[in-house]
């Protein structure tokens, strides 16, 4: 794919941390799309898995690990001599935090930790992008989007978590990255990723297509909360640029918002409507309380500085964005499966 090599441009070695999750795996196959040699290091993939069902483990050097391993990572990483690092690995689950706080905080914080900590023990790394998220804010219940000068402090210990992921990288870019020869050091807050083979509990879309594919009617927790909804190639496209600009741009490193334009900024019940209608079958959905925590109401990114500092944009709204995914839920075999996120990728870098 000629304009995903344009976009992959000087990075050949790419090191990736939570390959088998759902965004991972979608990194894994834009790079091998552009030509990339992946070295991946995640924990085995859960079950239903698109990083199994697309059999991605037989493209690319797979290390099963856990990042709160430090001496496992630091090894695998120097084995592979990547010249550029994608931290994805996370507890990335709200609800799953407030069950779990004590591995959230372990994985989402310490893991950030080792991960730094292999990089600065790797010399072969020139471009490290950590990915957070859009809930790293303090949420002010704004209709307007953040900004990444904006104050930093997550509400639940997931968002927390994150919050503090940002924290440690920024004091480790300060520490220990300043030099004309260290690595450029990022960080990635994207919206709320929607795409193909996302099987995550607790999520509106993973939800949709298990209640499509059993014939029921979808249940929505929070129908009028509105979230920066984007397709996984949009925020992907982000990271692989900023990656790539700093890379030859040191003075480019920093902390980007990678998110949809405003009209995409739609309400969990907005997005209901608009899966039932990609789905079809007169499927529909409900309301139902479900006395859980805490969950902000309202959150929009303003993406501004990438767009005029990276030249980076969001190329599929949310529309589109649900019609792909209906488009790969309604594929029934792991060999379709591949073929319509290879061909998904194709679609998309084939417009930049």
């Amino acid at each position: 794919m000629d304009n995903g090599k344009s976009t992959l441009g000087v990075m050949v070695k790419v090191f990736i941390t939570g390959h088998t999750g759902f965004k991972g795996t979608w990194l894994c196959q834009v790079l091998l799309s552009a030509g990339a040699e992946v070295t991946g290091y995640a924990l085995e993939p859960s079950v239903p898995s698109l990083f199994v069902q697309t059999g991605m483990e037989k493209n690319i050097h797979s290390v099963i690990g856990d990042v709160r391993d430090k001496e496992s990572l630091i090894k695998a990483m120097q084995e592979a001599k990547p010249d550029t690092v994608f931290h994805l690995a996370a507890q990335p689950l709200v609800r799953r935090s407030y069950l779990d706080p004590v591995l959230t905080y372990e994985t989402n914080v310490m893991g950030t930790v080792n991960v730094l900590e292999a990089l600065r023990l790797t010399s072969s790394v020139k471009s490290f992008v950590n990915v957070t998220t859009d809930k790293v804010y303090e949420n002010k219940e704004w209709h307007w989007g953040y900004r990444e000068n904006e104050n930093l402090c997550g509400f639940d210990p997931y968002s927390n978590s994150k919050s503090c992921s940002e924290l440690v990288t920024y004091s480790y870019r300060n520490s220990f990255f300043y030099n004309k020869d260290a690595p450029a050091i990022s960080t990635a807050r994207s919206g709320n990723v929607i795409g193909g083979g996302d099987y995550s509990e607790d999520r509106i879309i993973p939800d949709c297509v298990r209640a499509a594919v059993a014939g029921k009617d979808i249940i929505v927790r929070n129908p009028c909360s509105i979230r920066p909804y984007q397709h996984v190639l949009d925020c992907l496209s982000g990271y692989l640029l900023l990656a790539k600009k700093q890379f030859i741009n040191k003075e480019l490193a920093g902390n980007y918002n990678f998110g949809p334009d405003d009209e995409s900024c739609i309400s969990t019940g907005a997005l209901a409507d608009l899966f039932c209608e990609a789905w079809g079958n007169d499927i529909g959905w409900a309301t139902q309380g479900s006395n859980g925590p805490y969950e902000a109401n309202s959150l929009k990114l303003d993406c501004s500085k990438a767009k005029t500092v990276l030249d980076w944009k969001p190329l599929w709204n949310i529309k589109t964005a649900v019609e792909k995914t209906v488009e790969f839920a309604k594929t029934e075999t792991d060999e379709e499966k591949a073929k319509c996120i290879e061909k998904q990728v194709e679609e998309y870098f084939s417009t930049l």
